[in-house]
């Protein structure tokens, strides 16, 4: 149980009479994970109930943080299995807020379910079967097996990229979509190039990834936002087709201008980087 003694707010009538019990206990699920003591939020001084936004704000983030769950989109598997999505909630804090509302104006009730919003997943398996009609660019490069540690790199952010749903008018940004390439997301150090010169970095190789889908949504007729060649020619594609990134640098982005969303669907195996690019059998150009 959370513990939430929190003196919040002064709120009660001057004819309010205390009870030896006043607490009310905040329920998720059924489950008591929050008690607030009435006497701590009251006070027989004023007649008009108040919040303390401040206090309330701090309670609101402290049950947020244990009840809020993220949605979670629908996909793709390996099988070409399309797996439906799951819906996410989180605090309506307004009702909350009415509700507290009554228990200081009316010490009752004294247990008090949270309320919660359904959040629903942004992806679901209608709009996957939707798009995952019609190929409109791919890319393949290749990469050896034997450097595990790029290869490594290489399937993570492969992963990280793989079922992501472009919508209409979007900007896809690379580093956005693939996050910070720490140690804890299991990157590796490998090689990466700076200023012509190669150094061992956290992540190193993932810029093939970032390359390879360059190459794939150009063909498929996006338009490229922002885009970065290397300090030196690398191997995996042609002169002046590879896609630089950088967390703390440069990123690859590219706009979706099409009048339906597309779906990105990308697989690092067996030394074969492939990136294919599907959208809706309706799609054209805005």
């Amino acid at each position: 149980m959370i513990n939430l003694f929190f003196s919040l707010c002064l709120l009660t009538f001057s004819t309010y009479n205390p009870t030896n019990n006043d607490d009310l206990a905040l329920k998720h699920d059924g489950e008591t994970i929050a008690t607030i003591n009435h006497d701590a939020f009251t006070s027989s001084l004023i007649d008009i109930p108040t919040i303390n936004e401040k206090m309330f704000e701090q309670l609101v983030t402290k049950l947020e943080q244990h009840i809020n769950e993220e949605p979670v989109n629908a996909y793709i598997n390996e099988k070409n299995v399309i797996v439906s999505g799951k819906p996410g909630y989180q605090l309506d804090r307004e009702k909350f807020k009415q509700e507290l509302y009554t228990y200081f104006l009316h010490h009752q009730p004294l247990e008090l379910e949270i309320p919660t919003v359904t959040v629903h997943p942004r992806v679901s398996s209608e709009l996957i079967a939707d798009i995952h009609v019609k190929q409109i660019g791919s890319f393949v490069t290749y990469y050896s097996v034997h450097k595990s540690e790029r290869s490594s790199n290489i399937a993570i952010a492969a992963e990280a990229i793989n079922n992501h749903v472009v919508f209409q008018g979007e900007v896809f940004s690379f580093n956005e979509v693939v996050g910070k390439r720490t140690a804890e997301k299991g990157y590796l150090p490998a090689p990466i190039i700076i200023k012509g010169e190669l150094y061992d970095g956290v992540g190193g190789g993932i810029c093939q990834v970032s390359s390879t889908l360059f190459n794939a949504v150009d063909e498929a007729g996006v338009k490229i936002v922002q885009r970065y060649s290397h300090s030196r020619r690398v191997p995996y594609v042609p002169p002046g087709r590879d896609a630089t990134v950088s967390w703390y640098g440069p990123d690859f982005t590219f706009k979706n201008v099409y009048n339906q969303p597309i779906l990105i669907r990308a697989s690092a195996k067996y030394g074969r980087l492939v990136i294919q690019i599907y959208s809706s059998e309706v799609i054209n150009t805005n």
